[in-house]
């Protein structure tokens, strides 16, 4: 069995980071994909919630910003918990393995 995600998009927002006691960093951020619908002969874009850890969450704290374009190689993951009212809550993301800074955000692209 193999789970493996590639995703390429921009980042949706600017990376929130976590430290731990233990000194273990998480950042998180989400990544905007554009796709074709051809129901809808419109595109159409899918969220991802991202995952980083240790070495990986530090840079990605520093050098992801929001509208920059990033390629993230990781796995699907899932955390389940029961919200206030009782009821079981689930959620997917993708931790990532790999992240690649792939150009600057739109609005530091200049045009010529």
């Amino acid at each position: 069995m193999i789970n493996s995600v590639v995703v390429v998009g921009r980042a949706g927002q600017d990376p929130e980071m976590k430290y731990f006691e233990s000194g273990k960093v998480k950042t998180t951020f989400s990544v905007a994909v554009g796709r074709w619908d051809s129901k809808t002969k419109a595109e159409v874009t899918d969220w991802f919630n991202i995952e980083l850890w240790d070495k990986l969450a530090e840079v990605a704290g520093e050098y992801v910003k929001k509208g920059k374009l990033v390629a993230i190689d990781g796995r699907l993951a899932s955390s389940k918990w029961t919200d206030a009212s009782g009821s079981q809550r689930e959620r997917f993301f993708i931790r990532a393995s790999n992240l690649r800074l792939l150009s600057a955000g739109r609005a530091d692209q200049q045009q010529v």
